[in-house]
């Protein structure tokens, strides 16, 4: 796990020393151990690291460089099958120095080109500047784990793994993206490849993008979509499911440092905790927050999982109330992001980075197995599975949606709105989804929709910024490649029964595991009241934060926030996400 971060100069202008010293700066929370730069002034470009070390402590130093000198190599991420890898490549007769997987990168890609990223199972952003052909490789992971952006600067790229990096090296804050805002207004959160500035942009999951004196070349290496469903006994689908999960939770127990486990005691992190437990000597590391609110406590759960599977359990109770946290959660992430779970993840982050550098997370299940109630909801509508397809793509962007069309016009200043008048984000953001999807079936459209959008742009941000805030590294069994298309096999009446039970086969498969009681409890959101703290202690603290956003008061008309404002604090109307939503706007705008 680390930051990178570099440059590419199409007329060979050498970036400044001192642009790349504060590019490295602003990452060092994603790598405070060790520093490093490639830099080739006379062509132009550069790749840097911020490294956390977690594999081959003291050999694993980056950048890797081909020993003529003309490949340079960073990465973030590790890559979970190294060890078959630099097997594989010692086998041929390849010399590897050290056991970092970042060597085993640069071996294979001398090797293979390209086409190396197919051999990898792994979470990870890499940078290759290759002066055989004069050009800059960027490789994203398959679903977008580990986070990548690009800011055009006329014939100049800049890349790194946080927005901030980007910004120390641009000479002036960009322009806002008033699109990508109308967008966060439908999502919660701005979905890729926008953010919220202007010619700043995603590496997207699953792609590649290469810089050359030409221009930019860019393509797609994965695609989800390429699976198709197929039909299965539970037996078969049971047996193949366990295998999977067993050994993407043992290859990403690799690691030279003290590692753990966040553990709520809900299906998606026991099912983890007890695969990890089958193959260590030590009781496993567990952690987990609790309140003293019982609406919004986990806390015994994750006890009774932790007993169950002979951890070592570290649990605490925390402060429910955590909007001060809020200013340095936003911090970490860059632009505006509505969901009140990246303050209490923080908090666990926090927690466990007193005792470890690794967790492991059950982040991924939910999107690949429809845990949400979001799908139990909108399937048991009479004409979920028999409306047109256009009609049902719509209807279910519209029920997952914050603010509907309507709701943004009204909220809108008239040269907002005027400006934003022909943007319709289903069609921007949703509508290409479902197209490459439209040979699965509907609940899997739907999952495929999360899994393209809101993994990216939301629920994968969240383990990765807040563990780094503090220096851990999240790791996510679930989103291992193999189990991404093992379940996109799988129709999707095996994951949301007919009578709306969630993860339907996997709680099956599961319960022999970690036990009926933890397979088959009900779903408890990690998040904390803020709708509750809006309405009655907290509804001052939100009026004065609201009112002194010139972003908020430049786009957004008063008299509608006051109208949200009166009925979310009278209890005629609940608006806690869509001001919750504004608060994010609001915050943000007074760090940026």
């Amino acid at each position: 796990m680390c930051g990178i971060f570099g440059y590419w100069d199409r007329e060979r202008r050498a970036l400044p020393d001192q642009a790349l010293a504060a590019m490295a700066a602003s990452l060092v929370h994603r790598g405070p151990d060790d520093e490093g730069i490639h830099h080739d002034r006379q062509r132009g470009v550069a790749v840097g690291n911020r490294r956390l070390s977690i594999i081959d402590l003291a050999h694993g130093h980056q950048p890797f460089v081909s020993d003529d000198g003309r490949i340079a190599v960073v990465q973030n991420g590790e890559i979970f099958n190294y060890v078959e890898l630099a097997a594989e490549l010692r086998a041929q007769g390849v010399r590897l120095d050290t056991a970092s997987d970042t060597e085993v990168l640069l071996r294979l890609y001398e090797r293979d080109g390209l086409a190396f990223v197919q051999r990898l199972n792994g979470m990870f952003a890499i940078a290759i500047d290759d002066a055989r052909d004069d050009s800059l490789l960027l490789v994203r992971d398959r679903i977008g784990v580990k986070p990548l952006y690009v800011a055009e600067q006329g014939e100049r790229r800049l890349f790194g793994s946080e927005i901030k990096a980007l910004l120390q090296a641009l000479p002036a804050q960009p322009a806002l993206d008033l699109e990508a805002i109308h967008h966060y207004l439908s999502f919660n959160y701005i979905p890729a490849p926008w953010t919220v500035w202007q010619g700043i942009r995603h590496v997207m999951p699953g792609c590649w993008m290469k810089f050359t004196r030409g221009g930019v070349e860019q393509g797609r290496w994965w695609d989800l979509s390429a699976q198709r469903e197929r039909e299965q006994d539970f037996g078969d689908w049971s047996a193949e499911f366990l295998a999977l999960l067993d050994d993407a939770t043992r290859i990403r127990l690799r690691a030279d440092v003290p590692w753990g486990a966040f553990l709520s005691g809900g299906v998606d992190s026991s099912s983890i905790v007890a695969l990890m437990a089958r193959h260590v000597q030590q009781p496993v590391r567990t952690f987990c927050i609790g309140f003293a609110d019982p609406r919004f406590d986990e806390s015994a759960y994750a006890a009774q999982a932790a007993q169950r599977f002979g951890c070592a359990h570290t649990s605490e109770i925390a402060e429910l109330n955590m909007l001060d946290q809020w200013p340095r959660v936003l911090h970490h992430l860059d632009q505006p992001h509505g969901d009140a779970s990246f303050m209490p993840t923080l908090r666990v982050s926090e927690l466990a980075a007193r005792h470890v550098k690794v967790v492991l997370t059950g982040d991924g299940g939910d999107e690949l197995f429809a845990g949400y109630d979001k799908y139990a909801g909108y399937f048991a509508r009479p004409d979920a599975f028999t409306q047109p397809e256009v009609q049902f793509q719509r209807s279910y962007f519209d029920a997952i949606s914050l603010f509907t069309p309507q709701a943004k016009q009204a909220l809108y200043r008239p040269e907002t709105a005027r400006r934003l008048r022909d943007v319709d984000s289903f069609e921007a953001a949703a509508r290409p989804w479902f197209a490459q999807a439209a040979h699965f079936d509907r609940i899997n459209q739907a999952l495929y929709l999360d899994m393209q959008l809101l993994l990216c742009g939301n629920n994968l941000v969240k383990p990765d910024r807040m563990g780094m805030a503090v220096s851990i590294e999240a790791r996510t069994p679930f989103l291992d490649w193999r189990m991404m298309e093992f379940a996109f096999r799988a129709p999707g009446r095996t994951k949301l029964s007919a009578s709306g039970d969630k993860k339907h086969w996997y709680k099956r498969a599961v319960a022999p595991l970690i036990g009926e009681d933890l397979a088959y409890r009900r779903k408890q959101m990690f998040t904390v009241p803020v709708g509750e703290w809006f309405r009655n202690e907290s509804h001052g603290w939100l009026r004065q934060a609201l009112a002194a956003s010139p972003l908020l008061d430049e786009l957004f008309a008063p008299a509608e926030i006051e109208r949200m404002l009166v009925a979310h604090r009278e209890g005629s109307a609940n608006y806690t996400r869509e001001l919750r939503a504004l608060a994010a706007i609001a915050l943000w705008d007074a760090q940026r």
